[in-house]
């Protein structure tokens, strides 16, 4: 278990689940996310309920500037990161002309690029000490053909999901742990950030999981050091179909389901 764990997005949904179950395994914290209020007030009542250190920094990671510094600002008390968690996410909800590309490049900044950088920054200490673990949080959609809306959504959890695989692979022998968290439908803020939430009201509650659940899967995956964990059966079927369907028909499937879900009127 490390001893102090970097958890970006952690002011709600996963990364505060992330947040509260490694204080409860007494693991001192460094959060990130925007909203320092958030942070500040989850901060305060972790490190009063568990007595440990819990410390916090404001960050957009959309900023390209921003990885350097968070992992400066993190060690700059001269104690190390043993445990990343890199969690910070959102969805920009249409097709891909409806956004200007400067909220595509920023999105790609924060889905793929700052994880990326991240893992750079932590990566040589941890090999050095022999001894870390890193958490990418993906997606179900990893395994998905691409879908009409949310262009980018899918190709940047994919492409997080491949890229700790391949950490995974050079991190063989290392004592560096790695691996991708694959949640589906997760119980969070998430889909009410960008305006899907009317849209899953649908979805029969047997697809959707807690924040908890999917943390805690996580963290038994990262301790065994599975390179990539889909959690919940349901999930996992899903993905183990899309991975066997031929491909014409997976994109078939896809382009029926994504309009259940994903708000893209067709053109008048």
């Amino acid at each position: 278990m490390p001893k102090r764990v970097l958890i970006t997005g952690a002011s709600a949904g996963i990364g505060e689940a992330f947040a509260r179950a490694y204080a409860k395994r007494g693991c001192e914290l460094v959060l990130t996310a925007r909203r320092e209020d958030r942070l500040q007030a989850l901060a305060d009542e972790l490190s009063k309920a568990h007595d440990i250190e819990v410390s916090v920094t404001s960050a957009d990671l959309a900023l390209p500037t921003a990885p350097k510094r968070l992992f400066e600002k993190a060690c700059e008390d001269g104690k190390l990161i043993d445990g990343l968690i890199n969690n910070a996410g959102y969805g920009l909800p249409g097709t891909y002309l409806d956004a200007p590309f400067e909220d595509h490049r920023d999105f790609m900044q924060v889905m793929f690029a700052a994880p990326a950088e991240l893992v750079h920054l932590v990566l040589p200490g941890m090999k050095a000490r022999g001894d870390g673990q890193i958490i990418n949080v993906a997606s179900l959609v990893s395994f998905m053909p691409g879908s009409k809306g949310h262009t980018l959504y899918g190709p940047m959890k994919s492409a997080l999901m491949r890229f700790s695989e391949s950490l995974n692979a050079e991190c063989q022998g290392s004592g560096v742990n790695v691996t991708a968290l694959c949640p589906g439908l997760t119980y969070s803020e998430f889909h009410d950030v960008n305006g899907q939430r009317p849209f899953l009201k649908s979805v029969p509650k047997l697809m959707w999981q807690s924040a908890d659940e999917v943390v805690e899967a996580g963290i038994r995956a990262v301790e065994q050091n599975k390179p990539v964990v889909v959690t919940g059966g349901v999930n996992k079927l899903l993905a183990a179909t899309a991975q066997l369907l031929p491909g014409p028909l997976a994109r078939a499937a896809m382009r029926q389901q994504s309009k259940a879900f994903r708000n893209t009127p067709e053109p008048s």
